[in-house]
């Protein structure tokens, strides 16, 4: 039987998912953390037949990476409707909705007859995974803070970042045996397992007492309300900058290294484990750092050293420097400065906003995947190759960079002295 009960927040110090048992909060983190990875799922296991798509349907490869564009404009346009109703109903039922709305867009992307269809069909697919992205967030919210709330975020990065390492495994198996069709059919099977894990699992976490009934008007004064905090909007932007860089090489990789370099589907889903797996190891690395320095310090380091990697792929790339290992070797570099920034940029800001964390939460989500959106065609309009990828990447570094120093100014804000253990998960 599903869990309807309501975890209430206490009166004491201690956050609300301090205080449940330790299997209980490590089954809820799990699920969790397979929730902020369907859309990556989404995102990344059908990159390996981008190339196939492209011959199937008669299309061009930018035109081909507008699908991808059209699950970001999903997930980023979604989160900002899904958040103002899990701050109004409650965490649940939008989650649940929205996790259906998923599933049916997979299937109905296996008839797709055009691109045109499919590309409409995957914004769809982004909207509804668009709800598990931004409810898990304020679930996160709802339960921990400070420092707490900041390794927690690393911690779902482990259970997350396993998605960008299997999906295009699973992609590029799946097309060993089948066209690009069945890696839809795997996707809507993955939706319904979360969907029935979700519903036994998450227990309600915001309650009635707690929840915003001001309609449209109330959602549009507390999207005013963020816009009105510099360091707030800041920091949504150095996340949304770093996710561009981000989906800079996830759009582009699959034409740099299949077409440019000759990779097969497979020996690509491997190269990009190991980009995926960078990242990973660098938001689990983040929770040892956070016992030393605060969250603010490793996020402004993580950004300079990022640009400074995105400056010599850059040039290596420009130059025909170092052959594959010149892209991979700073690429990768890059990916792990962004896995250090990541989680700390959002435990920061949503950290502002407890008392509207689905609304913080969905505008965080929808600035990260629309910028994102727009570096994804960015890298197609350029040339979709090694350099026209380490272009964009650079971009979204340089970018993350100024607006981190000048508009969130790390170094002025208050430093966070909670150092409550996080939910107690593998270690």
């Amino acid at each position: 039987m599903a869990e309807t009960q309501t975890v209430t927040p206490p009166d004491d110090d201690l956050s609300a998912g301090e205080l449940l048992p330790p299997g209980r909060r490590f089954r809820i983190v799990l699920v969790l953390g397979f929730l902020t990875a369907l859309g990556p799922l989404t995102i990344d296991m059908y990159l390996p037949s981008l190339p196939t798509i492209t011959t199937d349907l008669h299309a061009s490869a930018a035109a081909v990476q507008l699908t991808l564009t059209g699950t970001l404009v999903g997930l980023a346009f979604g989160q900002l409707l899904a958040g103002p109703l899990a701050d109004a109903l409650g965490r649940r039922r939008p989650l649940l909705a929205g996790i259906a709305v998923h599933v049916l867009a997979s299937v109905l992307c296996v008839l797709a007859p055009n691109l045109a269809v499919l590309g409409s069909l995957r914004v769809l697919q982004g909207l509804g995974a668009a709800a598990a992205a931004v409810v898990a967030m304020a679930m996160v919210r709802d339960l921990f803070d400070g420092l707490a709330a900041a390794r927690l975020f690393s911690r779902l990065m482990l259970v997350v970042g396993v998605a960008p390492i299997l999906a295009p495994t699973v992609g590029g198996l799946v097309l060993n045996w089948t066209s690009w069709r069945g890696v839809f059919v795997v996707l809507a099977v993955t939706g319904l397992a979360i969907m029935a894990a979700t519903a036994l699992v998450l227990p309600e976490t915001l309650p009635p007492a707690r929840r915003r009934n001001g309609g449209v008007l109330g959602t549009v004064r507390d999207y005013g309300r963020l816009f009105t905090d510099r360091v707030y909007v800041g920091l949504i932007l150095v996340a949304g900058l770093a996710m561009a860089a981000l989906f800079a090489y996830v759009s582009g990789a699959s034409f740099v290294f299949q077409d440019g370099f000759g990779m097969t589907e497979q020996q690509f889903a491997y190269v990009f484990a190991g980009g995926a797996a960078g990242l990973i190891a660098a938001t689990q690395f983040n929770v040892r750092l956070l016992r030393r320095w605060t969250p603010q310090q490793i996020m402004g380091g993580a950004l300079v050293a990022g640009l400074l990697f995105a400056v010599v792929l850059l040039i290596l790339a420009g130059t025909g420097t170092g052959g594959l290992a010149g892209i991979l070797v700073p690429l990768w570099l890059v990916l792990i400065t962004v896995g250090l920034a990541m989680p700390n940029a959002p435990a920061l800001a949503l950290g502002r906003h407890g008392e509207a964390a689905g609304t913080a939460a969905a505008l965080l989500g929808a600035v990260q995947f629309g910028v994102g959106a727009l570096a994804a065609p960015l890298v197609g309009v350029l040339g979709v190759g090694a350099v026209a990828m380490a272009i964009v990447v650079f971009g979204g570094m340089l970018a993350a960079t100024l607006v981190c120093f000048l508009v969130v100014r790390p170094h002025r804000l208050p430093v966070e002295h909670v150092d409550q253990p996080v939910v107690a998960m593998a270690h």
